[in-house]
């Protein structure tokens, strides 16, 4: 079992949970964070640091979706292992739904 993250991060891009994980399974794109399923422990403190509930088990049934994307741009982006401020967007995007056709292919900065 491993976490995703969700559409919900897209333009949004908070970094609270970064700066929790144990194991550096953070990869960043340009208006999305992702999370690398084969370096996930599983451990779950990612999940409740997440202002706006981006992330969930791969054991919810909308997981499946995600979990491609996840493993994808983990290999594509930059890792992140620090808590940096939000896209200046956040506030204006946090409570959208169904952002994919928002989502950037590009890589984020990382550390």
């Amino acid at each position: 079992m491993t976490f995703v993250v969700t559409d919900i991060c897209i333009k949004c891009k908070y970094t609270d949970c970064v700066e929790v994980c144990p194991v550096d399974c953070f990869y960043e794109g340009e208006n999305m964070l992702v999370i690398h399923p084969d370096e996930c422990i599983d451990c779950g403190v990612c999940e409740p640091e997440c202002p706006i509930d981006a992330i969930i088990p791969d054991s919810e049934p909308e997981a499946d979706k995600f979990l491609k994307l996840n493993r994808d741009y983990a290999e594509k982006w930059p890792v992140l292992t620090r808590k940096k401020d939000a896209l200046p967007e956040a506030e204006e995007f946090k409570d959208k739904k169904d952002k994919m056709d928002l989502f950037s292919p590009e890589e984020g900065e990382g550390d």
